[in-house]
């Protein structure tokens, strides 16, 4: 069975060039125009193997779909990359605090994109049964679940992969530069930023003696 990628775009022209692009290449595709036909037409069963987002929409825009998709059971942890032709840093990190795992600048170049989803589909399939425990910290990669003392904690796709890393190699120090190319899987220079703002994210979410700041290099798992 193909691989199933769902696509929200306005834009008729980039719309059918995504369609017929990710069709060639093996993957089946579902593009709509607006976030209204998105939840009108799709039920979530099978959820999509990952979405392409524009985030700007007339109706609802992508923020919005990517919140309701964040809060919905069966669409939780559906990897999400969102398209935007703004270029401002404050947009980029807006995207990810709401949860998306990628974005991508418009123009784009389509092998790009592409080996942007092949990055996040293929860490999406690496599913590891072994339980990763750190003190009252339990990491189940199969179920991609995450507790502390017996809380169970939430986590955006790639906080999950973040988390995972620096738990599988605790006590060792990852540059932010490690973690980009590790975590994202591409190409993601002058972009440490990111890295940050998600370490920040699973502190706040975990806890403040979760990760240490390593002077001069980047985090570790304590």
């Amino acid at each position: 069975m193909p691989k199933f990628i769902v696509v929200v775009e306005d834009d008729e022209s980039i719309r059918e060039m995504l369609r017929y692009y990710f069709q060639s290449v093996g993957y089946e595709v579902h593009a709509y125009e607006s976030g209204e036909a998105l939840f009108e037409a799709e039920d979530w069963n099978p959820c999509p193997s990952l979405c392409i987002l524009d985030i700007m929409l007339p109706g609802i825009d992508g923020m919005e779909i990517l919140r309701r998709l964040r809060a919905g059971k069966e669409t939780e942890k559906l990897p999400v990359i969102m398209l935007t032709a703004r270029s401002a840093e404050i947009d980029r990190v807006t995207g990810l605090e709401g949860g998306a795992d990628d974005y991508v600048v418009k123009p784009f170049g389509i092998m790009e994109l592409q080996a942007r989803v092949k990055a996040v589909l293929r860490r999406t399939q690496q599913e590891d049964g072994q339980t990763i425990v750190c003190g009252d910290l339990r990491i189940d990669p199969a179920a991609r679940e995450v507790t502390r003392s017996g809380e169970k904690v939430d986590l955006t796709y790639k906080e999950f992969e973040l988390l995972r890393l620096l738990a599988s190699h605790r006590g060792v120090a990852f540059s932010r530069d490690d973690i980009l190319q590790t975590v994202w899987g591409y190409d993601y220079t002058g972009e440490t930023r990111t890295v940050d703002m998600h370490v920040k994210a699973l502190r706040q979410k975990l806890g403040d003696d979760i990760i240490s700041t390593v002077r001069g290099v980047g985090y570790k798992m304590n």
